[in-house]
């Protein structure tokens, strides 16, 4: 359980555990209103923003849920999926890989302390004994599937395929991981053991060119935002497939009529007059492949400017 109510926790985690508690003794039942945000406010003398925060807290747990007409009410137990009644031992791997399957599967939206426990068929308060909550949780996750893949313990000579091979190798990783990129963040830097071996991959890359650091430093982030930010598409396109049925190419072959139309007014000519010459191969793969040749020649450039040597 996440700290206790004896105030070295935010405001908005002890009014949640508070909450957490009545519906885990069964005070509140599935579908019974929980305290809105303008009740939390009054109760607790707490700003709108903090009573805000503690019922996000709650969805993110899965413990809450907003249905139209009847406000914030408790959620439905999710069905465990194991029959056995007898409580299965508890380990963070086992809870932490749990997590994993179902963000692979569904997103990290799929992803609620309150679902773990079903899939493994225990009490959802015995998970707080291995994390402290979501947010730690889905940082150990992150964590975990970049352990999976391990950079490799030799370099490659040479800073352009040290960083070639980086950036190939978290792209492999965000492919298989389609949620992963929605946890990293280029801004805030996590405190994340197999994350920080990246960047210091990709400093070490670069030592001995005589590049100064804030250059070094721009060169590494750049890079693995560039490919960061390719792969938050990944995710998308899954779903849009799962949504629809079709993939990228039908999806465009099935709107094409409405392009061709738009196209033949005058509006695009250079659309127009690229589409004329015949069709070209674009994919996110390509487009990753070709922007990160892009962006290393460019790289190449800085360097050879500053005089480094290769």
């Amino acid at each position: 359980m996440p700290r206790s109510s004896s105030g070295s926790a935010p405001p908005y985690r002890r009014i949640a555990a508070e909450i957490r508690r009545r519906i885990e003794i069964g005070e509140l039942r599935p579908g019974d209103p929980v305290p809105s945000a303008r009740q939390i406010t009054r109760e607790h003398g707490v700003a709108i923003a903090t009573a805000t925060k503690v019922l996000a807290l709650l969805r993110e747990e899965g413990l809450v849920l907003a249905r139209p007409g009847a406000g914030t009410v408790v959620a439905p137990a999710p069905r465990p999926r194991a029959a056995d009644r007898t409580e299965p031992e508890l380990s963070r791997e086992r809870l932490v890989r749990t997590a994993i399957a179902l963000a692979d599967d569904g997103g990290l939206a799929a992803v609620s302390m309150r679902q773990i426990a079903a899939d493994l068929g225990v009490a959802t308060m015995s998970l707080y004994r291995h994390v402290r909550g979501r947010d730690e949780l889905i940082l150990t996750m992150a964590d975990t599937v970049l352990a999976d893949a391990p950079l490799p313990a030799v370099r490659p000579a040479g800073w352009r395929p040290g960083l070639e091979l980086l950036a190939h190798a978290q792209w492999a990783t965000y492919r298989r991981h389609r949620w992963l990129p929605h946890v990293i963040s280029i801004s805030r830097p996590q405190p994340m053991p197999r994350g920080m071996a990246h960047t210091e991959w990709a400093l070490r890359a670069t030592a001995g060119l005589g590049l100064d650091r804030r250059l070094r430093l721009h060169l590494a982030v750049t890079l693995m935002a560039y490919v960061r930010g390719i792969a938050t598409n990944l995710e998308m396109r899954a779903q849009a497939e799962q949504d629809t049925g079709l993939t990228d190419e039908q999806w465009i072959q099935s709107h094409w009529t409405a392009f061709d139309r738009m196209m033949s007014d005058g509006r695009y000519p250079a659309l127009a007059a690229l589409n004329a010459e015949g069709d070209v191969e674009l994919d996110l793969d390509s487009v990753f492949e070709f922007g990160l040749r892009t962006l290393l020649d460019g790289y190449a450039a800085l360097i050879e400017g500053s005089g480094a040597a290769r």
